[in-house]
């Protein structure tokens, strides 16, 4: 009896396995609907691995693609992808919270812990109150968004299908997911190409993909700075990281590509303005690309790969190891070079459990990427850089692809699931959920010291 008991409490339901197990029923039930033959554009089942590897990209809000999704899926397969992406976007449990605030319904002690480590909250005070923000402030953006994209996409598309392609491409995008809809229009995985210098669809992609990438707290102190007059240190790090971030990677592309005549070279100066800004936007976990990416140069796609594993940042749609973890690391090497003992940020001491966990997040990543594009590199026939591109995109849930995916094999695909779905979750939370519960060490051992460097 005492073992069975023991048993039991190993495998208790702990808020990170609810996350997993979570996500992983979301992705089962979209794959059983994007089977169905009514899902399909030709009426035909898809694969159980095509099925399975869109409902994953879907859910894990990434982008990759092995159909596309454009010409493979139905009105019903698009509107199912759609659904995933809002609800892997947001979380699960923040949906289930919001049809609980609509029955007046009590959320429970345990529900908040779940939604504290859904949101990567440090407490739960305040957790009901952000995830109503949360609801409001991304139902409001993708609405306004969605409007702008059916005025324009309507003149090129009809009404009709600008309404649609507008609310698709709206949540798609805000919820960094990178899904889209052009390939019966400029051809299968094209993307946004056709409207590289197209100011309007450009500067709203880009507005939506930010505001979901900066996380909802920020968004939420942002908002509310008129009444406060001051930001959190947190919000303070994630927007300049982001925007230190955006600049350089536009410099960087617009220079690397100012004459590349497969992606920035046919464009006028604006249009190459533009569609670097772009290109520097999208990587931080969105996926929508509007040059060719594998017309890029490899020194540009490699930049790309280490905008992608930085990612978003916490508590957003997005993934990566996250701007505040790439802060506190870069951080951490300036007071090592200037002698400090204190990684100080805005005139704050960051704790040493912060640069551990910083540390840990970006080792656990470096060997999730390293030991997936390895095992790929010895199954998939094609480039070292295309590989570890594929992986990083994967990892970052960004969605960016230099057309790998399609041709990966049923191992590949398999490998590149577990990717997007330990991105979207967060490494931790994925060690946690499978690891046994933590208990408090009785005892410490005696300090010891090696040479370092």
């Amino acid at each position: 009896m005492k073992q069975r008991g023991s048993v039991l409490k190993k495998f208790e339901l702990t808020p990170p396995r609810i996350l997993v197990l979570g996500f992983a029923a979301i992705i089962m039930l979209g794959t059983v609907l994007l089977m169905l033959p009514f899902s399909s554009a030709d009426g035909l089942p898809t694969p159980f691995i095509d099925a399975l590897f869109t409902a994953t990209s879907a859910t894990c809000v990434t982008g990759l693609v092995v159909v596309d999704t454009g010409i493979h899926w139905s009105l019903l397969g698009k509107i199912v992808i759609a659904l995933m992406i809002q609800v892997g976007g947001l979380g699960f449990m923040t949906m289930s919270t919001l049809f609980a605030l609509v029955l007046k319904k009590r959320i429970s002690l345990k529900e908040r812990l779940i939604l504290q480590e859904a949101m990567n909250q440090g407490s739960m005070e305040g957790i009901v109150r952000l995830i109503r923000k949360v609801l409001f402030y991304s139902l409001t953006i993708e609405l306004t968004a969605a409007v702008l994209f059916a005025i324009r996409w309507s003149f090129d598309l009809g009404w009709a299908r600008g309404i649609g392609y507008g609310l698709f491409h709206a949540v798609s995008f805000f919820n960094n997911a990178g899904f889209d809809l052009f390939g019966p229009i400029t051809g299968p995985f094209s993307g946004l190409t056709a409207y590289a210098d197209d100011a309007l669809i450009s500067i709203v992609s880009m507005a939506l993909i930010v505001l979901g990438g900066i996380g909802f707290v920020v968004l939420s102190d942002l908002l509310e700075y008129r009444e406060r007059k001051r930001l959190s240190l947190h919000s303070k790090v994630v927007l300049s990281a982001s925007g230190l971030l955006i600049v350089i990677g536009a410099v960087v592309i617009y220079s690397f590509e100012y004459s590349n005549a497969r992606t920035l070279g046919p464009l006028g100066w604006d249009g190459k303005l533009l569609a670097a800004f772009f290109q520097s936007v999208s990587p931080r976990t969105a996926g929508a690309n509007s040059v060719d990416i594998a017309g890029l140069r490899q020194a540009t796609q490699f930049f790309i790969i280490i905008l992608m594993f930085i990612g978003a940042s916490p508590g957003s749609t997005g993934g990566g190891v996250k701007t505040t973890t790439f802060t506190v690391l870069a951080g951490a090497m300036a007071a090592m070079i200037r002698g400090k003992e204190d990684i100080v940020l805005f005139r704050n001491r960051l704790g040493k459990d912060r640069i551990l966990k910083a540390i840990t997040l970006t080792m656990l990543a470096l060997f999730l990427v390293i030991a997936v594009t390895m095992l790929l590199s010895t199954t998939e026939d094609h480039s070292f850089l295309m590989i570890l591109f594929e992986v990083t995109s994967a990892f970052g849930t960004v969605g960016l692809s230099m057309g790998l995916t399609p041709d990966l094999s049923v191992f590949g695909k398999i490998m590149i699931m577990f990717t997007m779905f330990a991105g979207r979750l967060g490494l931790l939370t994925l060690a946690y959920a499978l690891g046994p519960k933590a208990e408090k060490e009785l005892y410490r051992y005696p300090e010891g010291k090696i040479t370092i460097g």
